[in-house]
Formats: C-alpha cells, sequence, structure tokens
C-alpha cells in the first residue's frame, strides 16, 4: 500500500471496530446474557460489576482468566470464567455473580 493509505485503513478500521462493539448484542437462545441486560442487573444490584468479583477473585483462580461471560441460570446471575494454567489446561470456573462465591471448578 502506499504510504497515506495505509494510516487510512487503520483508521477506518479502527472506527469500525468501534462502531460493532457499541452496538447491542442480541439476546441469546442458551440463557447468556446481552450487554444491556447484564448493565441492568447491576444497576438493579441483581450482580456485581466484573470488576468487583475479579478484584476477589484475585489469587483464588487455578489460573489466568482468558474470557469471562455473564448468565442466568435458574433464575441466578453466575459469571463463567475460562481459566488456563501455566501447564496448559483449561478450566470453566462458575461464579456467583451476587455473593462472588466460587460455586465449581470444571476442567475441561
Amino acid at each position: 500500500m502506499r504510504p497515506i493509505v495505509r494510516p487510512i485503513v487503520i483508521v477506518f478500521a479502527a472506527l469500525l471496530a468501534a462502531a460493532a462493539l457499541s452496538l447491542p448484542c442480541a439476546a441469546r437462545a442458551d440463557g447468556k446474557a446481552d450487554q444491556d441486560a447484564v448493565r441492568r442487573a447491576v444497576e438493579r444490584g441483581e450482580l456485581r460489576p466484573l470488576a468487583e468479583i475479579l478484584a476477589s477473585l484475585r489469587g483464588r483462580l487455578p489460573g489466568e482468566v482468558l474470557g469471562v461471560e455473564a448468565e442466568r441460570r435458574k433464575g441466578q446471575w453466575v459469571y463463567e470464567f475460562r481459566v488456563v494454567d501455566g501447564n496448559g489446561r483449561l478450566y470453566e470456573v462458575y461464579v456467583d455473580g451476587k455473593s462472588g462465591a466460587i460455586e465449581r471448578i470444571k476442567e475441561k
């Protein structure tokens, strides 16, 4: 690419990505919540903010967090963390969204 075109393409791609991320996620049939539902649950006090949960879990997870999802299970909010340990083993860690208690750790 010519020198002037490349920065324009990069800026355009960044703007496109920002626009896509600002759109609300569609509700899913599998119980996983969309961004708006999670935000409303936090505002109503039904779900603790992710930053608080992460701070409370520091040092208690079996490895490094790769990803997280919030979902409703049996009427309760649950954070599902995907975690990898130093040996490359993958875990799913289920955390109560209100109390922050680890409910279950499952090796994948």
